[in-house]
């Protein structure tokens, strides 16, 4: 009896102890969305994207490709990162204070009522299963409590969050005519429709092996010009988009990177951007933008009302290539050409224009369109856009932005009525932190979603330069 007793004192003492570090942990007042994590619980009636074909063996040019320093484990997409196990395990803690006073009165008596025998087989369950991963070994290690990742969203302790939660500022909505689901009610809504989740990353050596690039034919055009514009040491950065929504502030309602021309913003015309200064060399007043990439690991940005959250992840190079057409010689862009790739929304709008292209430094031969790359040790984050080339002949735009140029067929050529222009390509490289902890600035519905990556160009090069650029890639040189 006194055993009993003293094993239930214990038990009391454990589940104080535990909503005291509890309190310490979640103390203070904390801003909206600071304790959302990537993991792989998804919100209801949100598809889930399809797993990748993934190659039973290693490639032959594995060995080529991948970098010295090779992770010591294999990616495993329902685990959370390691840099967040401690903070996971700092908010369950009431949680496990229970479990262990359970623990140490069935161990005092010798008895346990039907209630405790569950929490321990459950305990006992969640050990196994972290010994399990541990054992097989992984590219993302498992974190200390695994039902804190793939139940609740990396989501505190609910009743002390409860009120701080009712009061956190909501999403503005976006400027669209398009039907968009919207976030579900609720105090579990701010974190699970965030994004993106586990399944959303992907181990870069299981994306199988494809060719990016038609193979050049004997009327095609080899060369390429290269526009070297920094990686924006400036800071230009803004929520707008010109193209699509002129003169709307926060129009784009994530953040855009900005290389080249040193004006462009919700208000830029024609007459602006020739202006205005430029990053790039030569004389090259293009503007070049794409939406900021997050370390989701950093609590920043957290009161954004769009829901981008994290720390802005610089790119280590901008490189902007402008290539020939695999089937004949091209011609010049006119000046103010504007050209979009990919779809903002296609996560809602489905993937007829979506251009999305991830990839890792080493691993170019392998590129996913709907999945972030976990890259080995060593390796960077490759983000891959390349923009329609077939002009029209007449407009600059069009109303959709997209009918004025198209892209090529899976040949190379361009489609009658249309005459090849230099084809940009831009690839941007990150260095970002292990494990899926990075994410893409989006329209709050698309749930950061990679396959919504995109690009936009605006040519402002002056017309002796654009020659330049056509007479390096039609005589097949490097410029």
């Amino acid at each position: 009896m006194r055993s009993r007793r003293m094993a239930a004192a214990i038990s009391a003492l454990a589940v104080v102890a535990g909503g005291l570090v509890s309190a310490v942990v979640v103390g203070g007042a904390q801003p909206a969305f600071a304790d959302c994590e990537i993991t792989e619980q998804r919100p209801p009636g949100q598809q889930q994207n399809q797993p990748q074909d993934q190659p039973q063996d290693q490639p032959e040019d594995q060995q080529q490709d991948q970098p010295q320093d090779q992770p010591q484990d294999q990616p495993q997409q329902s685990q959370a990162p390691q840099e967040q196990d401690q903070e996971n395990q700092g908010r369950d803690d009431d949680q496990q204070g229970q479990d262990q006073g359970a623990q140490q009165d069935q161990n005092g008596d010798g008895q346990q009522n039907q209630e405790n025998q569950n929490q321990n087989d459950q305990q006992g369950q969640d050990q196994g299963a972290q010994q399990d991963q541990n054992g097989g070994g992984a590219l993302v290690d498992p974190p200390a409590d695994p039902e804190a990742s793939a139940e609740t969203f990396g989501q505190r302790n609910r009743d002390q969050d409860r009120d701080r939660r009712r009061n956190r500022p909501r999403p503005s909505q976006q400027p669209s005519s398009t039907a968009s689901p919207s976030p579900t009610g609720g105090q579990e809504s701010d974190c699970l429709n965030i994004g993106p989740f586990v399944t959303d990353f992907v181990d870069i050596r299981q994306i199988p092996r494809s060719r990016q690039d038609a193979r050049i034919g004997r009327g095609g055009s080899r060369g390429t010009f290269v526009s070297r514009c920094g990686t924006n040491g400036e800071g230009h950065f803004n929520p707008d988009n010109f193209i699509v929504a002129p003169g709307v502030r926060n129009g784009a309602h994530h953040l855009h990177d900005y290389v080249g021309n040193l004006s462009a913003d919700a208000f830029s015309t024609d007459e602006s951007l020739e202006a205005a200064g430029t990053t790039c060399r030569l004389g090259d007043k293009s503007t070049y933008f794409w939406p900021v990439l997050r370390d989701r690991t950093v609590d920043e940005n957290v009161d954004d009302p769009d829901r981008n959250v994290g720390q802005v992840l610089r790119p280590r190079s901008v490189t902007l290539q402008f290539r020939g057409n695999a089937r004949a010689r091209v011609v010049a862009m006119p000046r103010f050409l504007r050209i979009i790739t990919g779809d903002a929304k296609a996560a809602t709008n489905g993937p007829a224009n979506a251009r999305a292209g991830w990839s890792c430094s080493g691993f170019t031969n392998r590129i996913s369109s709907d999945k972030y790359p976990l890259c080995p040790r060593g390796s960077q984050v490759l983000r891959i856009m390349d923009f329609p080339s077939c002009w029209d002949g007449q407009n600059n735009d069009s109303a959709n932005h997209r009918t004025h140029i198209v892209f090529p067929d899976q040949s190379g050529a361009c489609p009658q009525g249309t005459q090849p222009v230099p084809q940009l390509r831009m690839t941007l490289a990150y260095s970002v932190p292990r494990g899926p902890s990075f994410a893409l600035d989006a329209f709050p519905e698309q749930l950061h979603n990679p396959v919504t990556d995109h690009g936009d160009f605006v040519n402002v090069m002056p017309e002796r330069l654009m020659s330049n650029v056509v007479n390096c890639i039609n005589r097949g040189r490097r410029c």
